[in-house]
C-alpha cells in the first residue's frame, strides 16, 4: 500500500489497476467494511499481515467523536504502522458530521474518512440515519458536502457507502451517487441490498453494474457476498467494479486477504488452514485484542463472538464450542485449544460460504412521514440535531 501519484496502470496478470481514492493508491483494490465490534485495530492488524487493501475501522458517530468521547476516540486511535488510516463516519446533522470531519482531518487522525449511508439497523434508521437517510435528498446533499469542504483543505479523501435504498420502491442509489460525485466525492461502494433486505437473500450485483455505468468520473466499488476471492473477481466481472468490499465474508478469515491479494494478481494460490493453523490465529487474536482493549476480561468477552466464525466447518463438538463461546481468559483458552484435534485438515467447503448475521427481510424502522416527501421538513430538520445521542454503533 502506498499514498503517492504514480501510474496506476495494471500491473502484468493484474485483474485491476490500483483503486485511486483521492491521493491514496491501494494496490489490491479491496476496502476492509467497517463492522461494529469487529474491525477494532487487533482484527485490522490480523487482516492487513494476511493481506494488502483499505482497512477501515469501526464506524463512530459525529456527535460522540465531536464531544470527544472516549470510546469514540479509541476507535479513530491506529497502530503506528498502520497506512493509510482509515474511518468511517455516521451522522445525520450536516453541521455536527462537518465538524466531526473537520476534527479528524485537522488532527491529522486519519488519511480517508468514509460516511456511513448503509447501516440498515433499526436504531439508526428509526432516527434517519444510515440505508434510509439518502431518501432525504437536499440532506444527504448537504452532509456529504459540508463532510467534503471540511476535508479538502487538509487533503484527506471522502468516500461514501451505502445501501441500494430503503426497499424496492424507494431505490436511491443512482442519485447519491450521481449527488457524491458531484460535490466531490473520491469514491462510492454500494452494498447491494435496499434496508429492508437487512442482510437477507443474495446481493444484486445488477444493482452495482448500473451504479459504476451511471458513475463514471470516480471508481465505485461493490460490495455483498464476496464470501471468498472467486467471489469477488466473479463481482469484477459481472459489475465492471474498480474494486470490492469485504464484510462477512472475513469473519473468523482474515486470511481470506491473501486470497484476495492473490486473486487479483492473477495468481492461483489460496489459504487453506488446518485446525492447528486457526487456532494459532485465534490466539494471536486474543492476545492483539488484550493489547487494544488493555483488559483482559473485556478483550475475552469480545473475542467469544467470533470463535463459532473460526471453527465453521471443523469438526470441534458442541460441548467445547460452547466452552470456546464463553471463554473469559487467555490461560482458559489455551487449555480449550489444547483439546482441539490440531491436527484436523482444512474441511473444504463446509468452512466456506456465508458466516456472520443473515436472517430475514425486515420492514425498516423509519421516523413517522419519511416517506412522505423527498424533502427534509422543519420538524425533521430540528429533530435532527438530537438523533445522534442513542445511536452508538452500527
Amino acid at each position: 500500500m502506498t499514498a503517492t501519484t504514480q501510474d496506476t496502470s495494471a500491473p502484468a496478470g493484474a485483474v485491476l489497476p490500483p483503486l485511486r481514492i483521492g491521493p491514496l493508491t491501494v494496490d489490491t483494490p479491496v476496502v476492509l467494511a467497517p463492522m461494529a465490534g469487529v474491525t477494532n485495530a487487533a482484527f485490522r492488524r490480523l487482516c492487513r499481515e494476511s493481506g494488502a487493501g483499505l482497512y477501515v475501522a469501526e464506524m463512530v458517530t459525529s456527535r460522540a467523536l465531536v464531544e470527544r468521547g472516549e470510546e469514540s476516540m479509541r476507535i479513530i486511535s491506529f497502530e503506528p504502522d498502520e497506512q493509510p488510516r482509515s474511518v468511517q463516519v455516521y451522522g445525520v446533522d450536516p453541521a455536527t458530521v462537518r465538524a466531526a470531519v473537520h476534527l479528524i482531518a485537522s488532527e491529522d487522525r486519519a488519511d480517508h474518512v468514509d460516511l456511513n449511508f448503509g447501516c440498515p439497523v433499526p436504531k439508526v434508521t428509526r432516527r434517519g440515519g444510515g440505508a434510509v437517510l439518502p431518501w432525504k435528498r437536499d440532506l444527504f446533499r448537504a452532509i456529504v458536502q459540508g463532510a467534503v469542504e471540511a476535508a479538502a483543505p487538509y487533503g484527506v479523501p471522502v468516500t461514501v457507502k451505502m445501501r441500494k435504498g430503503i426497499d424496492e420502491q424507494h431505490l436511491t442509489y443512482l442519485e447519491a451517487g450521481l449527488v457524491a460525485q458531484e460535490v466531490g466525492v473520491a469514491a462510492v461502494s454500494l452494498h447491494g441490498r435496499t434496508a429492508a433486505d437487512y442482510y437477507s437473500g443474495t446481493a444484486d450485483w445488477d444493482a452495482i453494474a448500473r451504479l459504476k455505468e451511471t458513475v463514471t468520473d470516480i471508481p465505485v466499488l461493490g460490495n455483498g457476498d464476496i464470501w471468498s476471492a472467486e467471489d469477488a473477481l466473479a463481482m469484477v466481472e459481472h459489475t465492471g467494479c474498480d474494486g470490492v468490499v469485504v464484510g462477512r465474508g472475513c469473519q473468523g478469515r482474515p486470511w481470506l486477504f491473501a486470497d484476495l491479494v492473490a486473486a487479483f494478481a492473477g495468481r492461483p494460490e489460496r489459504v487453506r488452514p488446518g485446525l492447528g493453523e486457526v487456532a494459532r490465529v485465534i490466539r494471536r487474536h486474543a492476545e492483539l485484542m488484550v493489547a487494544h482493549f488493555g483488559d483482559e476480561s473485556k478483550a475475552m468477552r469480545e473475542m467469544r463472538k467470533h470463535m463459532a466464525w473460526y471453527f465453521k466447518g471443523y469438526v470441534v463438538g458442541g460441548e467445547l464450542r460452547a466452552r470456546f463461546g464463553l471463554v473469559s481468559t487467555l490461560v482458559e483458552l489455551d487449555d480449550l485449544i489444547a483439546q482441539l484435534d490440531l491436527t484436523q485438515p482444512y474441511p473444504g467447503e463446509p468452512a466456506e460460504g456465508q458466516r456472520g448475521r443473515a436472517g430475514a427481510p425486515k420492514r425498516p424502522i423509519l421516523p413517522e412521514g419519511w416517506l412522505d416527501s423527498r424533502e427534509l421538513s422543519e420538524d425533521f430538520r430540528r429533530a435532527l440535531h438530537e438523533a445522534e445521542l442513542s445511536v452508538s454503533g452500527g
